[in-house]
């Protein structure tokens, strides 16, 4: 069971940040309940043949919320994956998607496994059986239950599941939109991979618009040159780094994975960190930078903007008094515990909520849940219409003003957008519009002090709007 240092779950953890939010509405307690509680939660266990040895797997699916259909969220594999750590993040899914704007519920998977243990083939094997076992009850479902990847999985375990589907239920027309996160030839949508990191970035930005916002936190001027310390390089970490380092000039001092943390204060290379890790399986004995065996500790270190990236409960009441960021985003689910949040909020430091921050995983699934039920590409339709408007204007502007206009306005205005445009777009447009909701309920409200607690309003209000509706 997942623990944070208070000995609360990461399930409680989840519903007191969620009580905190519900003490400042008139909600009816009745529907407050209804909305916390987890609908049905699928417990599976099943035996694969592991090289002539027999090896029985668990796993679990957890739906929270089916006030809109279908139930969405990840299928992690881990080795410490349980259904208290199942049902905290479902919980988180229905909230996020309510923050920015997605209509589905919230679901969440995981398998107890370590998939380092085993080969390509043995866990292609054990994929497809763990769909047969989701599929079966409908909790694998593309109009009811759709998975996406997460820790330990990726667009590999998608192909697999989504093509197990295929072959259970080959009449169902829509039968790739069974889960999200596939590979682009096989149903994914551009943008999929580097969603939750390029939504981080967008999170940061559309924070940095705002300068009282920023005044308030202690920061002031534009992310070029801010000092950065991000947790977990994996999927999401990797490309939060990249996007904020090359588009943004921003500069990455530290990085912590598993086997330590390294750091720099003129800047780490990214790309180059990167590659190592994965070369070598850690940092140890990158030149980039100090290594630190004791990563976590770069935590404590001082920087403008700290990004856990990487595990639940990663800040908690031990080390929280000791964080020296100005600005934490939550990358990861839950890497800030509730009491270690009280603690952070009562020394000043302003938290974005992993309910918000790392939403976008979920806003381009949706696009490509989308996309699977249209059975057409983004961008199809109107992509040559949009460029033939453009050579349009740029002759209109030549033929007015009697001058060539330059070749890279030229190139810019008869572009018509592709589908990573659009996904980009897409993901832009929700990031920004839920960080401004959340800044205007907190401007109208003065008594939500914090983030957290005015994006979970934000969440309870449209959630208890859709029972309500339908007069529950």
């Amino acid at each position: 069971m997942t623990e944070v240092s208070s000995g609360l779950t990461f399930r409680q953890s989840v519903d007191h940040m969620v009580d905190r939010a519900l003490a400042f509405m008139e909600l009816d307690p009745g529907i407050a309940n209804a909305i916390k509680s987890c609908t049905s939660v699928l417990q599976v266990s099943f035996p694969v043949d592991i090289r002539g040895k027999v090896e029985l797997f668990t796993g679990w699916r957890a739906v929270h919320s089916i006030h809109r259909l279908p139930a969405k969220g990840g299928l992690r594999y881990a080795e410490n994956v349980d259904q208290q750590e199942v049902e905290a993040l479902a919980a988180l899914m229905t909230y996020k998607c309510a923050i920015v704007d997605v209509p589905f519920g919230g679901s969440k998977g995981g398998l107890c496994i370590n998939p380092n243990n085993y080969s390509r083939d043995e866990l292609k094997q054990i994929t497809r059986r763990f769909a047969r076992e989701l599929a079966a009850p409908g909790f694998l479902n593309p109009a009811t239950n759709v998975p996406a990847p997460d820790m330990g999985t990726g667009q590999r375990e998608m192909a697999w599941i989504a093509d197990t589907y295929k072959h259970l239920y080959p009449e169902e027309i829509n039968a790739l939109a069974c889960v999200t996160g596939k590979p682009v030839a096989h149903g994914g949508v551009n943008g999929r991979t580097e969603a939750t990191g390029r939504g981080v970035q967008y999170a940061l930005q559309e924070f940095f618009r705002h300068k009282e916002e920023l005044n308030a936190a202690g920061i002031d001027g534009g992310l070029e040159g801010k000092r950065i310390i991000i947790q977990g390089l994996g999927n999401v970490g990797y490309h939060a780094a990249k996007f904020l380092s090359e588009e943004d000039g921003a500069k990455i001092v530290g990085i912590i994975v598993r086997d330590g943390g390294i750091f720099n204060p003129d800047g780490i290379h990214v790309e180059e960190a990167y590659y190592h890790r994965c070369s070598h399986g850690g940092l140890k004995g990158f030149a980039g930078g100090e290594f630190v065996v004791e990563g976590e500790k770069l935590l404590e270190t001082e920087c403008d903007i700290l990004i856990p990236a990487a595990i639940e409960g990663a800040i908690n009441e031990d080390n929280a008094p000791n964080i020296r960021a100005k600005l934490i985003a939550e990358a990861a689910n839950g890497p800030v515990t509730f009491e270690a949040d009280r603690i952070l909020r009562s020394r000043g430091i302003t938290i974005l909520p992993d309910a918000y921050v790392n939403a976008g995983g979920v806003v381009v699934s949706y696009f490509e849940w989308i996309r699977n039920l249209s059975h057409m590409r983004f961008g199809r339709i109107e992509r040559r219409l949009d460029e033939s408007r453009g050579r349009h204007v740029v002759a209109a502007l030549e033929q007015t003003t009697g001058k060539q206009v330059p070749e890279w306005i030229k190139g810019s205005l008869s572009r018509g957008a592709d589908e990573l445009d659009l996904v980009r777009s897409g993901l832009d447009d929700s990031m920004r519009l839920a960080l401004q909701e959340i800044i205007d309920i907190r401007s109208r409200k003065p008594e939500l002090e914090d983030y957290r607690t005015a994006a979970y309003v934000i969440a309870l209000q449209k959630l208890a709007r859709s029972y309500i509706d339908i007069g529950v």
